[in-house]
């Protein structure tokens, strides 16, 4: 039975890609301090979080199919502390979370902690409008703004977005069965401060400080400037009818999004409209008071919730520039021009060696030796006697070759 579970259940667009890279990639260096990270691969927790909520996405849920379970299990058998992390988790129904919870023996003496990173929402709003955008939606930012604002809250969209973004709610789900020291809120630092803040806090909340990590990122999920993001709106609108998603995440989300269009410079930076700042920080001041009233363990500052200040100069990503929309293009057709580049070499490079695999059988084929041992099996099954002779034959060179 595990002593001790640190689940960090979101929220999404806190530098959860990058605290999953870091645990990831230093597994074996966590284990030899008592620390169990349970992935084979870098994605399981994702899969695992798919299994536990049921969640359709893209048909990875069929891949998914057993994955907490088997994820439960592993924590469960290890003696020290153990961490699973994932963003989607925080869209968990109280049932849900009940499940997660038995499943990691909870009520059979193991110490849970909660764990939830969030941001304020003057930063989180566009970002989750891109995030839908880097999944293939189509929705315009204004008509997103409009969905999330409704009071009804009934689209999907909307359901969506308050599941994992509103703080007050995530903690009830995932801690009405948890005393208030074992919730941790770690606080993303505002623009501008030192790099090495949100990970000093991740590090502080899950008990990983004094341990020699590696902290370079391999993955991470980059952010997009305005005509970037507008460009892969468009993209959606011509293209979602005739690309499928395992088409469409290699080669828009991956080598587009992230991989090139990211990777551009100086394009206006995707923000919350000024008129919307007032809701936005009126609403992060009532979670403030209410996180205060509950007693949790802060790790940062709620002050980090209020924001920053508008922009000065705000962009419209549903009218962006168009000069700079087509020099973002110009870059996303050079990408994928290089692809297939790349893709047509590999593919004659396979070809010539099929057609080369190929010649050599026709080769093997006509020796004469092998037509005459062929000519022997062919008589040898014939026969019962000559049956069993092969199969003893066969039995011993086998053996013969394990043995070597």
């Amino acid at each position: 039975m595990t002593k001790r579970v640190l689940l960090h259940v979101g929220t999404p667009k806190t530098g959860t890609s990058y605290l999953q890279d870091v645990l990831f990639r230093n597994k074996q260096t966590l284990a030899r301090n008592g620390i169990l990270y349970p992935a084979e691969r870098f994605d399981a927790h994702f899969l695992a979080a798919l299994d536990l909520m049921r969640l359709p996405w893209g048909g990875l849920e069929t891949e998914a199919i057993g994955a907490w379970d088997r994820m439960a299990d592993e924590v469960r058998r290890f003696p020290g502390t153990s961490i699973i992390s994932h963003e989607i988790l925080a869209t968990a129904s109280r049932s849900q979370v009940g499940r997660a919870l038995e499943s990691l023996g909870h009520h059979e003496g193991t110490e849970v902690h909660v764990v939830l990173s969030v941001r304020d929402l003057i930063r989180q709003i566009p970002a989750e409008w891109q995030e839908n955008v880097k999944h293939r939606s189509v929705i315009s930012y204004e008509r997103f703004l409009e969905q999330i604002r409704d009071p009804a809250r009934d689209t999907r969209i909307a359901t969506w977005f308050w599941a994992v973004q509103e703080v007050p709610d995530i903690l009830n789900r995932w801690g009405h069965d948890l005393p208030p020291e074992r919730i941790h809120l770690v606080t993303v630092p505002p623009p501008g401060g030192p790099p090495a803040l949100l990970w000093q806090r991740f590090s502080q909340a899950l008990g990983l400080d004094g341990l020699d990590l590696d902290l370079e990122a391999e993955r991470a999920n980059p952010s997009l400037g305005v005509p970037e993001t507008a460009l892969l709106r468009r993209i959606n609108r011509a293209a979602n009818r005739q690309l499928d998603p395992p088409d469409y995440r290699p080669l828009v989300r991956e080598l587009l999004a992230h991989q090139t269009l990211s990777r551009r410079s100086g394009s206006p930076r995707l923000a919350l409209p000024p008129g919307v700042h007032p809701w936005a920080q009126e609403l992060a001041a009532t979670w403030v008071d209410e996180i205060k009233q509950r007693g949790y363990d802060v790790v940062g500052d709620l002050a980090d919730l209020a924001g920053p200040p508008p922009l000065e100069v705000w962009a419209d990503p549903d009218h962006p520039s168009e000069k700079q929309v087509a020099s973002a293009a110009v870059d996303a057709i050079t990408a994928l021009l290089l692809e297939n580049a790349r893709a047509r070499q590999a593919e004659e490079r396979l070809t010539r060696e099929l057609h080369e695999t190929q010649l050599a059988l026709e080769r093997s084929y006509l020796r004469p030796t092998y037509r005459m041992r062929e000519k022997v099996v062919r008589r040898l099954q014939a026969g019962r006697t000559g049956r069993r002779l092969l199969a003893a034959y066969r039995f011993a060179r086998g053996r013969n070759s394990r043995s070597a």
